[in-house]
């Protein structure tokens, strides 16, 4: 029965991923956490496994992402190699850091996060800062990716909404943002659930079918089914009115913030 229900989760997170053009952790997120609190897993630990289990299954989507952008050639590779290094360390102590943290302090971050989110799909991506015609230096863009790589980790998300507002900051093309911040978030997942395991492992999280915080059954349910329904979303966008739709998404998100942020405030 549970490996119906990630079946399903996943199903559901990869058609809204592909619909609304957003990272899955924003889906994966709530309903592991409504999921796992029904499972009867202990408060003190559900809002790490539903972090870790999600960058866990963006590993399977962003490969997916990946090969498809690399075709037609939209990855930046050099720009890949540069902030890669920092998205992974940063992503792995960055699992470090949620582990810290209590359930109740990660669930008022992640529900202030996902009110970004919203916010940022009402207004459309208009952007507000103003366009460099040039990339950061190798350190600078290091640096900026261990950023990234931490505010991943604790949000449980692949990183896209981060990485391709900075690269189109400095000037890159948005086709070309997208494509290489596909590529990054393969690293940023990797390092994120290992850091989530090990992490886990250390503070002795004892959860039944789980390393450390990434839950196994929910990690190859969702993953194989969001592959798929990714691809379908993406098709039924194209047909649908995106804008429209990314507002019906910013409005679901906004109730998913409040019930975090209450949550986490009671």
């Amino acid at each position: 029965m549970e490996i119906i229900i990630f079946l399903i989760i996943g199903a559901l997170a990869g058609f809204a991923a592909g619909l609304f053009g957003v990272g899955g952790g924003t889906i994966i997120v709530p309903l592991l956490f409504i999921v796992f609190t029904q499972m009867g897993y202990s408060p003190d630990v559900i809002m790490h496994l539903a972090l870790g289990t999600s960058l866990a299954t963006i590993i399977v989507t962003s490969i997916s992402s990946l090969m498809a952008h690399n075709k037609k050639g939209a990855v930046m590779w050099p720009v890949v190699t540069n902030l890669a290094p920092g998205m992974a360390l940063g992503c792995f102590f960055g699992a470090g850091i949620a582990g810290w943290l209590s359930s109740g302090h990660l669930q008022i971050i992640v529900g202030i996060f996902l009110l970004w989110v919203a916010l940022k799909m009402f207004r459309g991506g208009k952007k507000t800062v103003a366009v460099h015609e040039t990339l950061p230096s190798t350190p600078k863009q290091l640096a900026a990716g261990s950023g990234i790589g931490v505010a991943s980790a604790i949000f449980g998300i692949g990183g896209g909404s981060l990485t391709v507002p900075y690269l189109t900051r400095y000037g890159v093309v948005m086709q070309k943002a997208v494509g290489t911040s596909a590529a990054c978030g393969l690293p940023i997942a990797i390092a994120g659930a290992l850091g989530f395991m090990f992490f886990g492992i250390q503070d002795q999280a004892n959860i039944p079918n789980a390393i450390g915080f990434v839950h196994i059954y929910a990690f190859f349910g969702i993953g194989v089914m969001s592959f798929f329904t990714a691809k379908l979303g993406a098709k039924v966008a194209h047909q649908l009115s995106p804008p429209l739709l990314k507002k019906c998404f910013a409005v679901l998100l906004i109730v998913v913030s409040c019930f975090f942020l209450y949550k986490g405030l009671v």
